[in-house]
């Protein structure tokens, strides 16, 4: 749960702040970060040839976790206790809540402390993969190669 660590100063939650010191930033706008950049891999997963109901399953729970984070919008020290309470109440489908719990406080944690992911999530998190396509005439996107790639 949360780790308690004495910094002279007090108390402070473990993660709760970033790496210059500022005041952690709100779940709910990490969240809503977060769910605008799964919007947009949203499209590549229907693009790949595979199966990929499980990754739409993945997603429709992490989805629904990140629309109730940013409703509930909970302070930052309460967010991993919040992530629980959402576990504890899937019941039996507890373990892709869970999963999905953790790879959103990884990645809330991960914005405090890294300026560079960030700032990826605020431009609306573009990918080099979104960048190497262009949109085709007819409306149908098709990939372009790379330019460092031979042919």
């Amino acid at each position: 749960m949360v780790e308690v660590v004495e910094d002279g100063g007090g108390p402070t939650f473990a993660g709760a702040r970033s790496v210059n010191g500022d005041a952690p930033t709100r779940p709910g706008e990490i969240c809503r970060e977060l769910l605008a950049a799964l919007d947009a891999s949203e499209g590549r997963r229907r693009r790949r040839k595979r199966d990929t109901t499980p990754d739409a399953i993945g997603l429709t729970i992490k989805r629904d976790l990140l629309e109730r984070a940013i409703a509930a919008d909970p302070a930052p020290d309460q967010f991993e206790a919040w992530l629980h309470g959402q576990c504890l109440a899937a019941g039996g489908a507890e373990g892709g809540v869970r999963a999905m719990a953790l790879s959103i406080f990884e990645e809330w944690r991960l914005a405090q402390e890294a300026d560079s992911f960030r700032d990826w999530l605020s431009r609306g998190a573009p990918s080099d993969d979104a960048l190497r396509e262009q949109p085709a005439p007819d409306g149908d996107r098709t990939s372009t190669r790379p330019s460092n790639t031979t042919r």
